[in-house]
């Protein structure tokens, strides 16, 4: 232990006389001439946009619980529910806290083993943490593009579907300090781990580098002792689809035969950028301009051009609507789910006119 705190303060002090080296003059600047140049304090502002857990970072703004709701219903629900209990590809981001955890600031139930799931507000604890994320990267399809109010707007939404803060809550950076100081799991954070921020460096604590695989009183491997019978697999609909309201349960798809532990499995392969590339479009069709939007706006992510990835593919929506631009036209901006599966697809922020030139592109059969 005494090398590795040896080491780590001989770390540290190197750090700190770099960071001295690098505030000094540049003692022949025409060695560098022509190679960059300095960052605009804009270029800087653009991305130092973390925030602390002490809120040193957050903007000037302001949101509350109901304008939450209006963000929340037209740009997140889709992916993570109406309620927060997200649906089959992402985790829940409520559920498990009771108005105990909010008084004494620690989740009872991340101990209890029985419980389903563990989601974000369980186990999160600076509030920081959570309003970070979704300033940087919500909502999924178009990071960035809400303004620090939405962001305080949703997050405060959240925390009310939490039961953390009321109906009435305006989240600002004002106010983030009032919330934290009711964030359920706001005492859980431990350094027993010995681990970054831990106590490593006081010698109090050893990390566990000395792990080992198991040579005794191993676990033995799992044997199914029941299973769900063929002739009663979708006797209640497809469980799958069925979604829980907490954790990362999901019922077997019984709309098609079991897969036992062990069996081998083929997965679909991953389509190839050849697999994308589409044939000849109808005529006055602009192929690379529709190419272009798709990916642009990320929609090769989850259709492949013949292959199925998240989504359908384009030559199945294609064969589903010839024809039908106007309704194309409008499921490519509104998203939705239901009609290829539960797995939902998030409302768009393209222009009607290209989703108007996307659509056309699929109603005439998307170059097959």
């Amino acid at each position: 232990m005494s090398k590795f705190h040896d080491t780590v303060i001989a770390l540290i002090l190197l750090g700190s006389a770099g960071l001295g080296y690098a505030k000094e003059p540049i003692k022949n600047p025409d060695a560098f001439a022509g190679i960059g140049r300095s960052a605009t304090d804009r270029e800087v502002a653009a991305w130092d946009i973390d925030v602390r857990p002490d809120f040193l970072g957050l903007p000037s703004g302001s949101g509350s619980v109901a304008k939450g709701q209006e963000i929340w219903d037209a740009k997140c629900s889709s992916c993570h529910g109406v309620f927060g209990e997200s649906n089959e590809v992402f985790s829940p981001l409520v559920g498990g806290t009771t108005a105990n955890d909010v008084k004494t600031g620690r989740v009872a139930r991340l101990l209890d083993a029985s419980f389903p799931g563990r989601t974000t507000l369980m186990k999160v604890a600076s509030l920081s943490t959570l309003w970070d994320y979704i300033n940087r990267a919500m909502p999924w399809t178009t990071p960035k593009s809400l303004t620090a109010d939405e962001v305080y707007a949703v997050t405060a939404f959240i925390l009310n579907l939490g039961g953390v803060v009321p109906d009435d809550f305006v989240l600002s950076n004002q106010t983030m300090a009032l919330a934290q100081a009711r964030m359920p799991n706001r005492n859980g954070m431990t350094s027993a781990h010995a681990l970054w921020p831990g106590n490593e460096f006081s010698g109090q604590a050893k990390p566990d580098i000395k792990a080992a695989a198991c040579m005794k009183n191993c676990a033995v491997d799992p044997k199914i002792s029941s299973f769900l019978p063929d002739f009663a697999r979708n006797a209640h609909g497809n469980l799958a689809e069925q979604n829980r309201s907490v954790g990362a349960q999901r019922g077997a798809v019984t709309t098609q035969p079991e897969v036992l532990l062990g069996a081998k499995t083929e997965l679909a392969p991953v389509p190839s950028v050849s697999n994308l590339t589409p044939a000849p479009a109808a005529v006055g069709l602009d192929v690379k301009a529709v190419m272009a939007l798709a990916s642009k706006y990320s929609c090769t992510a989850c259709h492949g051009m013949k292959q199925k990835i998240v989504g359908p593919s384009f030559a199945e929506i294609a064969k589903k609507y010839p024809g039908k631009s106007d309704y194309l036209a409008e499921k490519v901006k509104s998203g939705g789910s239901g009609v290829w599966g539960s797995i939902p697809m998030p409302t768009q922020s393209l222009s009607a006119a290209e989703a108007q030139l996307i659509a056309k592109w699929l109603a005439s059969g998307a170059g097959q």
